[in-house]
C-alpha cells in the first residue's frame, strides 16, 4: 500500500532503496542536507542500479495510488519541507526556512533562491501555489489525500507573499499544518498548468502518462528521467541544475545514473544482487540469514537491518459493509472481530514468514515515533481455545455436522475469502497461517491472490470480504486521517461511512460510539496548535482503536537490505536503514 511519507511516502523498504547519484566537480556552496545522511563525503561518477517490483503506472505522481511511481519520482521532484531521516525532524528542502505562528493558525515559508526546474526555467512561488491550491487541495484528484489540507471541512488557503515567499493559512490552529507540507512534490506550473486540474481534474491525471516524452517531465530533484522500456527498465539522469550540496559545499547528487530494473520476484531480485546486475536489494526474512552467513564468510557485501519509522505494518480488514449479509453482521460485532485477532498467531508469523525480522505494531502509530502510546497490552495473544469459546458464546456453531461452523439462526457456513498480493514475499504466508489456523476452530478461509498493485483500488472498490493489506506509519497522526478517521478517503473497511462527495460531511449518524469519538478526536486535534494538547488526544485514540479493533494489526517489518561494498552512505541509524537519493556513492 502507498505510503507518502518519507521524502517520499513510498513503501518500506523500496522507499529507503529509493537512492543515488552525482555531483558536479568542485562546485561550492553552503551545506543544505542533513548531516545525517553522510558518514563521509563521496565522489563523482557512476550508475546505481536498484529493483523496481512493477512497472510506473504514470509519471504524475497525483494521478495514480502506486509504489512504484513514487519511487521514480521521489527522485526527480522536491518538496518544501522533508524529514531528517535520522531524527524524523522536519529539515529545510525548498523552503529554506519558516515560521509557524503561536497560534497555529499560519506559517510563513521562505523559498530557496536561485533552484531551477531541469529544464533551466527558474522555481518560485507561482509554482507552490499552483501545487498546492490547483492540485494538493484538489478534492477531484484521486491520489493528492487532500483531505491534510484542510482542518475539518475547512480548506487551508495558500498566497503568495513575493516570488520567495509563500504564506499558508488555516481557519483555526492547525498543528500539523507544517507536517503536511512534507507530503507534497512540488510541481512546474510552466509545464503543467496548461492541463487546468482545477476544471479538468480527469484531464490532468492524464498527464504525464508513461507515453509522456520524457523531456517534458521535469522537477528540481537530483535526477531527471531518460528512458524508460516498459517492465524492464527505468533510467535517470543527473540534472544539472540541482541545488543540493553536500558537507563539504559539493553539490549533489553523486552518481551520474540511476537505474531502476523491473524485477517483480523477491528471490529473483536477491539472484541479480548476487549476479552483480543490482547495487542493492531489499531483503526478505527468508533470504536474510544465507545472505548474512555470506557477509559474515567474507562476502563482498554487507546486509544491514533496523526498525524504521515508516515502514508499513500488516495489517487484516474484514469489510464491515461486505455486501454479503451474513459476513456484514459477523464483521461490524467487535465481540467477533475480538475472536478473529484471538486466533491471530503474530509470534509464529514474526518467527516463519518475516524469520524474526519484525515486530509487533502499534495501533496507527510506530512504537519508535514519539506519538506512540503503548498499546500491546491490547493485542490480545494468540488463543485458539479463547477463539472457539468466543465464537460458541455468539451462537457461531458447527450445526450441520460438516466441520465448519455455522452462522447463529440456521445460516450458512461461516466461510470467507482473504484478498492479499500473491506476488508479495509475506502476505501469502500470513494468508497461509490464518487459514491453517482458522481451520482448526471450524471458520474456513480461501486465499484470494491477486497483482499487489491492484489490491488497494479492490478494497477501496468495496468489493472483498476481508484483506491483507499494509499502511505505512507516519510521523504524525494527522497525516492519516484520511485512513484512521472514520469517513476518511482511505477507511475502506466502513465505505459506508464516507461522504457522498469528497470533502462533505461523513455519515455521522451511521457511526458507532467508537467510531464517533475517533472522529471526533482527530478533528480536536487537527485544530489545536498545542502539540502536548494535541498527543493526549491521539492517546486517547490508539486505545480505542487497540480496544475496538477496526483491523487487526499483525506485524511491523524491520528495514533490511542488503548493498555491495563498493557503495558509501548507506548504513543504520536512528533505528533504520538511512540512505538517500543524493548521498550514496561509489567508493
Amino acid at each position: 500500500m502507498p505510503t507518502r511519507s518519507l521524502p517520499a511516502h513510498l513503501s518500506a523498504l523500496t522507499a529507503l532503496l529509493a537512492l543515488a547519484a552525482a555531483p558536479t566537480a568542485a562546485a561550492q556552496g553552503k551545506a543544505n542536507v542533513p548531516a545525517s545522511l553522510f558518514q563521509t563525503n563521496g565522489k563523482r561518477g557512476g550508475t546505481l542500479t536498484l529493483p523496481l517490483v512493477s512497472s510506473p503506472q504514470s509519471f504524475n505522481y497525483f494521478a495514480v495510488l502506486d509504489n512504484n511511481s513514487y519511487t521514480v519520482m521521489n527522485n526527480v521532484l522536491d518538496r518544501l519541507i522533508t524529514l531528517d531521516p535520522q531524527t524524523n525532524k522536519l529539515y529545510p528542502a525548498l523552503a529554506e526556512s519558516w515560521t509557524f505562528a503561536p497560534d497555529g493558525r499560519s506559517a510563513v515559508l521562505k523559498l530557496r533562491r536561485s533552484v531551477k526546474w531541469s529544464d533551466g526555467q527558474d522555481f518560485n512561488a507561482d509554482d507552490v501555489l499552483f501545487t498546492l491550491n490547483d492540485v494538493a487541495a484538489n478534492t477531484g484528484l484521486k491520489a493528492n489525500q487532500s483531505a491534510v489540507f484542510r482542518v475539518g471541512r475547512d480548506p487551508l488557503t495558500f498566497t503568495k507573499v513575493d516570488a520567495h515567499t509563500v504564506k499558508v493559512s488555516a481557519p483555526r490552529p492547525y498543528g500539523a499544518m507544517l507536517q503536511a507540507l512534507t507530503f507534497v512534490p512540488i510541481l512546474p506550473q510552466h509545464k503543467l498548468a496548461r492541463f487546468n486540474p482545477q476544471r479538468d481534474p480527469d484531464g490532468f491525471m492524464k498527464a504525464w502518462a508513461t507515453n509522456t516524452p520524457l523531456k517534458d517531465i521535469v522537477g528540481t530533484g537530483p535526477f531527471m528521467l531518460s528512458s524508460y522500456t516498459v517492465d524492464q527498465k527505468v533510467t535517470l539522469t543527473r540534472n544539472p541544475h540541482s541545488w543540493r550540496r553536500d558537507p563539504a559545499g559539493t553539490q549533489l547528487p553523486y552518481m551520474d545514473r540511476l537505474e531502476y530494473l523491473i524485477i517483480k520476484s523477491p528471490d529473483a531480485q536477491i539472484a541479480s544482487f548476487r549476479a552483480g546486475q543490482l547495487d542493492s536489494a531489499p531483503i526478505t526474512g527468508a533470504q536474510f540469514p544465507d545472505l548474512k552467513r555470506q557477509e559474515v564468510a567474507g562476502a563482498n557485501f554487507r546486509v544491514v537491518r533496523g526498525v524504521g519509522l515508516n515502514n508499513p505494518p500488516v495489517h487484516w480488514a474484514l469489510n464491515q459493509d461486505s455486501r454479503d449479509p451474513w459476513l456484514k453482521k459477523a464483521f461490524s460485532d467487535l465481540r467477533f472481530r475480538e475472536a478473529m485477532q484471538f486466533a491471530v498467531n503474530r509470534e509464529r508469523i514474526i518467527d516463519t514468514v518475516f524469520n524474526g525480522l519484525a515486530s509487533l505494531p502499534g495501533h496507527g502509530v510506530a512504537p519508535i515515533s514519539e506519538w506512540y502510546t503503548n498499546t500491546r497490552g491490547y493485542l490480545g495473544g494468540y488463543n485458539l481455545q479463547k477463539a472457539a469459546v468466543r465464537l460458541d458464546s455468539l451462537g457461531y456453531r458447527d450445526t450441520n455436522r460438516d466441520g465448519i461452523r455455522n452462522f447463529p439462526g440456521g445460516g450458512p457456513n461461516v466461510e470467507f475469502n482473504i484478498l492479499h498480493a500473491a506476488d508479495s514475499a509475506t502476505m501469502p504466508g500470513i494468508g497461509t497461517i490464518l487459514q491453517s489456523d482458522l481451520a482448526r476452530i471450524g471458520v474456513k478461509v480461501n486465499l484470494q491472490g491477486i497483482t499487489g498493485s491492484t489490491v488497494l483500488s479492490t478494497a477501496l472498490s468495496g468489493n472483498f470480504e476481508s484483506v491483507l493489506s499494509t499502511f505505512g506509519d507516519q510521523p504524525d497522526p494527522q497525516l492519516r486521517k484520511d485512513i484512521w478517521q472514520p469517513g476518511g478517503a482511505l477507511h475502506y473497511w466502513r465505505r459506508s461511512l464516507q461522504p457522498a462527495q469528497e470533502g462533505g460531511v461523513p455519515n455521522l449518524a451511521a457511526m458507532t460510539p467508537s467510531e464517533r469519538r475517533t472522529y471526533d478526536l482527530f478533528a480536536q486535534a487537527e485544530a489545536l496548535g498545542n502539540q502536548a494538547q494535541r498527543r493526549k488526544l491521539y492517546n486517547e485514540w490508539q486505545l480505542l482503536f487497540a480496544k475496538n479493533l477496526p483491523v487487526i494489526l499483525i506485524a511491523k517489518p524491520d528495514s533490511v537490505a542488503a548493498f555491495h561494498a563498493r557503495i558509501g552512505n548507506y548504513y543504520v541509524g536512528g533505528g533504520a536503514v538511512i540512505s538517500s537519493n543524493y548521498s550514496v556513492f561509489e567508493r
